[in-house]
């Protein structure tokens, strides 16, 4: 029988994300338990990390550590108050959304350690958190998107400008955020001004984008080089659009439908968009696709792509997956499978220069 591998959970994170992280994690601890030793190391708010005792996941308590960013160490965890060993895990599992922990910033550490962790790599991260630099991929490989400009900065006279340009409705949404957390809709002008304070309280770049009448349409993806998509599931939002409550408030009556309500071309339409989205970034491991199919025309656009999607109960990227026939605990093996491989294959990689003989 094969040995149990010893997996880090590391969730929570400096993110306005933090609660949804929880929850993604004490769904993921549960279904790791099956095959894995799942150890919890909790990020908090200020950024200090703590491995937990127990099963489920806390929002506060456990002990502090710290990861060195030394190979040498081999992932080893160490208390903060003295530097004694605590744990050596033999793969991160990082369910951080967000800021400090989908947008490369983790996933840095992680390399600089040479450990093995699930997920994209940090450029992929860095450039599918950002939406700014998501969308100019995206459009580098030619993926269909909606209208858009960013602003950095407050200015009237450019905001004004670009309402008339993009139209109403608008989606205003911080640069880098996910969950729906500081997005707006935009219905006349004057709600303009106070959806973009809301914004650039969580970011120094903001995006804005026009809005279409349109079926929210979501696709998984998972593997490394030779990625698969999912079948794809449809949002039926229980409010206008599909915000932080209708997400996540235990009274949301928002629907998914799975598989989306979709003709077969469509269908495979999304799942080749999604597949291409994945690779536009270089993401590996996983992610979920968002796009927004048309209600007149059936005109398909890519929203974006998370390199960390949610993982709590009522997730749509688990549910996809159970859906095209992979169970949820065979599904975080698959994943914990994929960061040992794409480990290995950069661990191959030279590092040092050797003229040609």
């Amino acid at each position: 029988m094969a040995s149990r591998s010893k997996v880090a959970l590391v969730f929570g994170g400096r993110s306005g994300e933090h609660e949804v992280s929880i929850r993604s994690a004490a769904s993921v601890a549960q279904g790791l338990a099956r095959d894995h030793d799942v150890h919890l190391l909790l990020v908090d708010k200020a950024g200090r990390w703590w491995l937990q005792d127990g099963k489920a996941p806390a929002e506060k308590g456990g002990a502090r550590v710290f990861l060195a960013p030394d190979p040498d160490e081999r992932g080893t965890l160490r208390r903060l108050a003295d530097a004694t060993v605590v744990l050596r895990p033999d793969v991160f599992f990082p369910v951080l959304h967000g800021t400090y922990g989908e947008d490369g910033t983790v996933q840095g550490l992680f390399e600089l350690a040479g450990v093995p962790y699930v997920g994209a790599g940090v450029a992929a991260s860095a450039a599918a958190m950002d939406k700014e630099l998501m969308k100019a991929l995206f459009a580098r490989a030619g993926i269909p998107q909606t209208e858009y400009r960013v602003l950095r900065e407050r200015d009237a006279v450019r905001e004004a400008a670009l309402a008339r340009e993009l139209g109403l409705p608008l989606f205003v949404k911080p640069a880098n955020l996910g969950s729906s957390v500081g997005v707006s809709k935009v219905r006349s002008l004057d709600e303009l001004a106070p959806a973009l304070d809301v914004a650039f309280a969580y970011d120094r770049k903001v995006v804005i984008e026009s809005g279409v009448v349109a079926r929210e349409v979501e696709v998984a993806v998972l593997g490394n080089g030779g990625a698969e998509a999912s079948i794809p599931g449809e949002i039926e939002p229980d409010r206008e659009f599909y915000d932080y409550d209708s997400k996540y408030s235990a009274s949301s009556r928002t629907q998914l439908h799975i598989p989306a309500r979709l003709e077969p071309a469509r269908t495979e339409q999304v799942r080749d968009l999604a597949l291409r989205a994945f690779r536009a970034v270089d993401a590996c491991g996983y992610a979920r696709v968002d796009m927004f199919v048309g209600k007149d025309d059936g005109r398909v656009f890519v929203n974006e792509i998370n390199t960390i999607p949610g993982f709590t109960s009522i997730s749509m990227f688990p549910k996809l997956w159970e859906a095209s026939g992979l169970p949820y605990p065979d599904l975080l093996g698959r994943l914990v499978q994929l960061a040992r491989e794409r480990h290995a294959q950069r661990a191959s990689l030279r590092t040092d220069y050797a003229p040609r003989a």
